[in-house]
């Protein structure tokens, strides 16, 4: 009887053991906030992520959007979020890299958020209106020269990526433009159509490089390590000499800051794979977006990196938010 009794309890225990064990990741959903409203480019590109991604995980990843204050709203999120590989975020890194330089924000940068992958670059283009009159970038160099304050330049706002391209522009060429500062890529676009300022500079997308290809803005220049492939004749800005000004805006999947090591690793290589697709990579080219690839440590030295650099800027151009 006692015999009996002993391996019950032994059982009992054992089963109690397991039950308490962790369990393998991933158990259960996944949730990708994504910091910027549903229907545009960046949900359209998480969406296709995360439904490449339930399959090797062998769990739902869903997406959410919490859109606000330049992406900052849904980054906060992911930092108060459990750091358990449950919630990631997906977001350019201007919430990590830009945010921080222009007032306080309701996470720490360094600590309350861990890289996980790199995803893409998002290039920006710089285009003239029908109110230039040079039909180059040289030329329009030369043209601000000799007309300070005269080139009204449109961003998509203050302290926008955009707006630092254009601070570092002015410092590298030694001319002065006049910044219009917009809050709205949808009248922005209404406007440059219309000849309201000279030039704009915007994230590249199809409608924009349609209205190029149609005549109605003309291409100077673009932000970013190549050529678009959507507009193959148009020089980077690093190309052109102005090697501090060749921005483009960088996304990439975060996670809570203490999130385990393997879990952030085990993520970055699903998500690599998938970045190594074609059908993926070719459906971010269609959108004007460039698949990258990166390992945790890479990607966390280039956020690092482009802070600091932002850092000086915004101090050498007295830049201040909105």
């Amino acid at each position: 009887m006692k015999k009996l009794l002993l391996s019950l309890l032994l059982g009992v225990t054992a089963i109690a053991a397991l039950a308490q064990a962790p369990q393998p990741y991933p158990n259960r959903a996944i949730r990708i906030v994504v910091a910027y409203p549903a229907g545009g480019v960046s949900d359209n590109v998480a969406r296709s992520l995360a439904e490449r991604l339930s399959g090797p995980l062998g769990v739902p990843v869903i997406v959410e959007n919490k859109a606000g204050a330049s992406g900052g709203i849904g980054i906060d999120a992911v930092a108060k979020a459990a750091p358990d590989g449950y919630t990631l975020g997906f977001s350019a890194i201007s919430p990590l890299v830009l945010n921080p330089h222009l007032g306080p924000t309701p996470f720490d940068p360094l600590h309350d958020i861990a890289p996980v992958a790199s995803v893409m670059y998002s290039p920006v283009v710089v285009m003239g209106t029908s109110a230039l009159a040079p039909r180059d970038f040289k030329g329009l160099m030369a043209y601000a020269m000799a007309h300070p304050g005269e080139v009204r330049w449109a961003t998509s706002g203050n302290a926008s990526l955009g707006h630092l391209m254009l601070a570092q522009l002015q410092a590298a060429a030694g001319v002065t433009v006049t910044h219009v500062p917009y809050k709205g890529g949808g009248q922005q676009l209404n406007d440059a159509l219309g000849g309201h300022f000279e030039v704009l500079s915007t994230n590249a997308a199809p409608a924009i490089v349609s209205q190029a290809k149609q005549g109605k803005l003309v291409p100077l220049a673009v932000g970013a390590p190549s050529r678009l492939g959507s507009l193959p004749d148009v020089p980077t800005l690093g190309e052109l000499g102005y090697g501090a000004a060749n921005l483009s805006s960088v996304f990439g999947i975060f996670a809570p800051g203490k999130t385990p090591q393997p879990v952030v690793q085990r993520l970055n290589t699903e998500i690599n794979r998938i970045l190594a697709n074609p059908d993926f990579r070719n459906q971010l080219l269609a959108a004007d977006n460039v698949a990258t690839t990166m390992s945790t440590a890479e990607f966390g030295k280039q956020i690092a990196a482009e802070s600091a650099s932002n850092a000086r800027i915004i101090k050498a151009a007295g830049i201040k938010a909105d």
